[in-house]
């Protein structure tokens, strides 16, 4: 058991949140009153289901990669985030949130986490954390990337193949990084792996001539937070449950 104030303050220090700009508040979210954590809930993004799932767990705080309060959303709670807030409050559930600290944590962050699961051990960012790459020693074919892909994550990506040249300079972002596969081409990458993809992606990377990989922007971040709720649970002797809401997208 820990204090909730002690709690975020350990997850604050320990993804380095001051050293990025993000698109949303990152630490306690929603201070429903809960002052000991016991039971922890991790999930991806903070929905009705991931709530209702927490509040049935009698979890004390829902920790999440996607939270509230962001840059440009519109600020009344009412509608679907005025329920999604009073359900919190109601059963006295805490909401910490970590975006891209979550995504850039060179242990428990998504990027390192899925190199792990994708079985790059010499991987290491390149971008202030959100690109990642990996110098493979034996090359591997595109579609053998796609194959290893769909074991990790247990669902196929969409691959805009550019030919069969076998791959050995690998780079991934997880979530929506679909616009960083310019950056990726600079950096000489011969695959780039992302949650999302747009229409203009699959153009840039014919034109640029490197294989791009969309494998989920909720698949790709389901880890991170696994590995800190199971890290806190570790360190404070608490009780951990990660509850994946199904999202194709």
């Amino acid at each position: 058991m820990i204090r909730l104030k002690d709690l975020e303050a350990y997850c604050n220090r320990l993804l380095e949140i001051e050293t990025f700009q993000d698109y949303c508040p990152n630490g306690l979210q929603i201070d429903a009153g809960r002052v000991e954590i016991e039971r922890v809930v991790t999930g991806v993004t903070a929905c009705q289901a991931l709530i209702d799932a927490a509040v049935e767990a009698k979890a004390d705080l829902l920790l999440v990669h996607h939270g509230y309060f962001w840059r440009g959303e519109s600020e009344p709670l009412k509608g679907i985030k005025g329920r999604r807030i009073r359900t919190l409050m109601q059963a006295g559930v805490n909401l910490l949130a970590y975006h891209l600290p979550l995504d850039a944590h060179l242990q428990f962050g998504n990027n390192a986490q899925l190199a792990e699961r994708l079985g790059f051990s010499d991987a290491a960012p390149v971008k202030d954390g959100l690109i990642w790459q990996v110098g493979l020693q034996q090359p591997l074919a595109a579609d053998g990337l796609a194959a290893r892909i769909a074991q990790a994550l247990d669902r196929q990506p969409l691959h805009i193949s550019v030919g069969n040249r076998p791959l050995q300079r690998i780079g991934w972002c997880s979530g929506a990084a679909q616009d960083a596969i310019e950056q990726a081409a600079e950096l000489e990458l011969d695959a780039f792996i992302t949650g999302e993809i747009s229409e203009r992606t699959v153009h840039l990377a014919r034109e640029l001539g490197i294989h791009f990989y969309a494998a989920g922007h909720h698949a790709t971040e389901r880890f991170g937070v696994q590995a800190l709720g199971g890290h806190l649970a570790e360190q404070y002797a608490l009780e951990h449950q990660f509850i994946d809401i199904s999202n194709p997208a």
